[in-house]
């Protein structure tokens, strides 16, 4: 048994509020959503504000240079609807471009290495971002405010600048060998030649004034229009092989939700390109094999941990296996009303390709890890080729035409083992959602081990290292052993709603229906008040 212990505990509270609420992995964000809800906005509306405002505080995580899903419930119409941005392969993309080189390790895909890592890190890791076109799609189709107020928020956290805490400076910090390589990246993130220091502000360029272009002229801006044609330009300048028409012609695709049922509840996920599959199946063989006559306990984590095993070993088996380490952010929200949404997006690696394109302000994606640089086989590059897998898994749980919780997470593979439990703990033992969000987790994906807290108990680390080699190690800051979760729930009958953020985030939380304003104290620090 390998252990990882350290001797505290943490815990975090729920958010309980009659109208709607937005969890997410930064406050901030959560709180821009909050004030969409507030100016009459539903909660697509909320998700989209949140998402953009994560440009300009959590700008390693996502951005407008990445791509990710959407699942929403319409309470109206008693429907879900999912909407996949992944990005895509410029047409013109080249092998050739990637040479192997067995001196460098395999990328993050298990495909091999290439020289320069240039398919890992730089201008040629880059695919067409996604979310700009996903996150526009889901606001005019299904949102109640106009497209540019929910950019509102955004373009003042950008034009302020990024607030630097110690979280901040540690995230900086575990990149700063590779931001400083490209020069607008090292302009904003290593003032000085050394990562940002806390009580700082960092100018994040010309981010706000992209953000205030997309908000005057809508999202063809980013596609079809000026912010489309300096990136281009810069994307070529430095080496990549996407043109303006490769933005041009982005897609969204809008999908029928993948549907799971569990204990009289259904659960919409997207598509088979997602985690949803591996949250699916995991889901029925508890259903098959968790005897609930027995009390939460050793017996439930041990069903569990059997129940992810067998889904990610049929993953691999299908699609081959999927990343350990990513950059993700989750937000879920909910309104009034009953709709809920379930958003996550995401740059695949923390500050995804290390690059900050000048013209623009926007952190790039390095998308191009998840092809295969070889030609001839199926995950082979080719032009306009778009990702056909992820781990993502945001989730929507719906009972009699009720929407009554959303959840999704960060953490690549650990992202379907924590949507499961958290879904399995509120379904299956009728925890509520701070309960189900401060209850100890195991983190089993197929791996040689699992992972368990060892909060979970003796009993419980007992009875799985019987049947498993067993990792025990606590739910940290840092290193970051376990998937970060952002959850809303509702209550139909009352209209009840909570939120709630991930205990080991420090700036993870929920925020309810208000106003946004940003204020700065004495310290520097910024602050939302109603």
């Amino acid at each position: 048994m390998n252990r990882n212990v350290e001797q505290w505990q943490v815990r975090k509270r729920a958010v309980s509020s009659e109208r709607g609420i937005v969890a997410a992995q930064n406050w901030m964000s959560a709180a821009a959503g909050a004030d969409a809800l507030s100016r009459g906005g539903n909660a697509v509306d909320a998700a989209i504000a949140c998402a953009f405002a994560l440009n300009a505080v959590e700008p390693w995580m996502c951005g407008m240079g990445g791509s990710g899903y959407i699942v929403i419930w319409l309470a109206n119409e008693r429907r879900a609807v999912a909407i996949d941005f992944q990005g895509t392969l410029p047409d013109a993309i080249d092998t050739a471009d990637y040479p192997l080189d067995p001196s460098v390790p395999n990328a993050i895909m298990g495909f091999p290495g290439v020289s320069g890592n240039a398919n890992v890190v730089g201008y040629k890791s880059i695919s067409v971002p996604g979310a700009v076109a996903g996150l526009s799609a889901a606001a005019l189709a299904h949102g109640r405010l106009g497209f540019d107020s929910l950019l509102s928020p955004a373009i003042q956290l950008a034009e302020r600048g990024l607030p630097v805490d110690w979280f901040a400076t540690l995230q900086i910090g575990l990149e700063a060998g590779e931001l400083t390589r490209f020069p607008a990246s090292s302009a904003v993130y290593l003032p000085g030649g050394a990562p940002a220091q806390p009580e700082q502000f960092l100018n994040l360029g010309n981010l706000g004034a992209s953000l205030r272009m997309l908000a005057d002229e809508g999202p063809d801006a980013f596609y079809k229009g000026a912010i489309a044609t300096a990136m281009a330009a810069d994307l070529q300048e430095g080496g990549s092989r996407i043109t303006v028409e490769d933005f041009a012609a982005y897609r969204p695709q809008v999908l029928t939700p993948l549907v799971h049922d569990h204990r009289g509840a259904t659960l919409y996920t997207p598509s088979e390109t997602s985690g949803g599959q591996r949250l699916g199946e995991a889901l029925n063989f508890v259903t098959e094999h968790l005897d609930l006559s027995r009390p939460f306990g050793a017996h439930s984590y041990e069903i569990y941990a059997k129940a992810l095993n067998q889904a990610f070993h049929n993953h691999d088996r299908r699609l081959g296996r999927l990343p350990e380490t990513g950059s993700t952010s989750h937000m879920s929200a909910v309104d009034a009303e009953g709709n809920m949404v379930a958003l996550t997006y995401t740059l695949l690696n923390r500050f995804g390709s290390k690059v900050v394109l000048p013209s623009s302000g926007v952190l790039m994606n390095n998308a191009v890890s998840y092809f295969d640089p070889r030609p001839g086989y199926p995950t082979s590059m080719a032009g306009g080729k778009r990702i056909n897998a992820s781990n993502m898994c945001p989730m929507v749980c719906v009972r009699d035409d009720e929407a009554i919780f959303a959840v999704g997470a960060s953490g690549a593979n650990q992202i379907v083992p924590c949507t499961m439990q958290v879904a399995a703990f509120m379904l299956d033992y009728g925890m509520s959602l701070e309960e189900a969000f401060n209850t100890p987790r195991i983190d089993a994906g197929g791996r040689a081990s699992i992972r368990v807290d060892p909060a979970a108990g003796k009993e419980v680390l007992a009875a799985l290292e019987r049947s498993f080699n067993l990792e025990v190690a606590q739910n940290l800051v840092f290193p970051k052993l376990y998937s970060c979760p952002s959850g809303v729930f509702r209550d139909p009958a009352s209209g009840h709603t909570q939120g709630c953020g991930d205990k080991a985030n420090p700036v993870a939380g929920a925020i309810a229906e208000q106003p946004f304003h940003l204020e700065e104290n004495v310290s520097g620090r910024v602050s939302v008040r109603a």
